[in-house]
């Protein structure tokens, strides 16, 4: 017996009420197409997970220019319940995530066109999208741990690109991205440094990852913290640091940086001012410092984690700060923009809670 498909969906849309206390996203029914295109799937969402980027979209601080009213977050876990008439690769059953980048299949494209930004993103209960722009998840991974890799996976598993055996790497706070880095800088042999404002946090952190033991730096209780880094590191500075900050933390980065070391930009959260950067040419050259930016990753990047992953069947429990339900994506969006997480927020869909 063929399984009935859904005609409706349900999604939030952006309201773009940027005022505090303002419903940030509002739930709306919408009709799903009759008839599948011949290359598309559609996907039964069990998990959508969150990121800064969700919430700072929808408080109207996204740098960038977002399609109105869209449909916010692109990291979601599902499956496969249909697929078009000329699918050849994703097959019904298969757990899968749409990648960040629709347009970023091998990393050599030059278009763009990123879910929840250029187009609709994943917060909603049935997707539809070309199996060329959809990866398979690890079949070990509970559906809230599937949500973490698309977007947030990718962008940590870019991030630390390059970094053999050995090496030393900060990392810069303690939202899904960074923990998401953790867990793999610590899988690959490197020694971690993680910073953060919160004493709290970060004796969790210690806690956690104990053996062996994880060094912390509090930016907030010292404001130059780019000494303490040296300190840990003998003077020679790390050789990555994964840059969460932007502009006002970029400079201190930069002079903890081992000469010849690497910076990954994925983020901005601190406010942006040039003139935090009235240093930085003389520091990048004479640090001779690769400053690259990370724009997430493309499906090759994604098939890649999801490969590496599966070898070692890691496991992502540990990185899930809390859930709410599907209903509760409002308050989801708050507890993310308030910064009270520790890893990811995730919302059970489809009655995945």
């Amino acid at each position: 017996m063929h399984q009935k498909l859904p005609s409706t969906r349900r999604v939030f849309r952006r309201t773009d009420n940027h005022n505090p206390g303002a419903a940030k996203v509002q739930l709306v029914i919408e009709d799903l197409p009759a008839t599948l295109p011949p290359t598309s799937v559609l996907i039964k969402v069990h998990t959508v997970s969150l990121n800064y980027r969700d919430a700072n979209i929808a408080n109207g601080g996204n740098p960038w220019p977002v399609t109105p009213h869209g449909i916010p977050c692109n990291d979601a876990a599902g499956e496969v319940i249909a697929t078009g008439s000329g699918t050849i690769d994703i097959r019904v059953g298969d757990k899968v995530a749409p990648i960040t980048d629709t347009e970023n299949l091998t990393g050599r494209e030059n278009a763009r066109s990123w879910l929840a930004a250029d187009e609709d993103g994943v917060l909603a209960d049935y997707l539809v999208f070309d199996e060329r722009k959809v990866c398979r998840l690890p079949s070990h991974l509970s559906w809230d741990e599937a949500s973490l890799i698309p977007c947030a996976g990718v962008t940590a598993w870019s991030a630390l690109k390059d970094i053999g055996f050995g090496g030393s790497v900060l990392i810069q706070g303690t939202g899904g991205v960074s923990m998401f880095a953790l867990k793999l800088a610590r899988a690959s042999g490197l020694k971690v440094i993680v910073s953060s404002s919160s004493d709290k946090k970060l004796e969790e952190l210690r806690s956690q990852y104990s053996e062996p033991l994880l060094s912390t730096v509090n930016y907030a209780t010292f404001p130059d913290w780019h000494e303490n880094v040296l300190d840990i590191t003998q003077g020679v500075g790390v050789d990555l640091v994964i840059e969460v900050g932007g502009s006002q933390t970029l400079i201190k980065s930069l002079k903890c940086t081992r000469r010849g070391g690497i910076i990954s930009q994925v983020g901005y959260l601190g406010k942006e001012s040039a003139k935090d950067l009235d240093e930085l040419v003389p520091l990048l050259i004479d640090r001779r410092v690769n400053l690259r930016g990370i724009n997430a990753g493309s499906k090759q990047d994604l098939d890649d984690l999801c490969s590496a992953m599966s070898a070692v069947e890691m496991r992502l429990n540990d990185i899930v700060d809390s859930k709410f339900p599907f209903e509760k994506a409002n308050e989801a969006i708050e507890y993310v923009w308030q910064g009270k997480q520790v890893g990811k927020v995730v919302l059970g869909v489809n009655g995945s809670c």
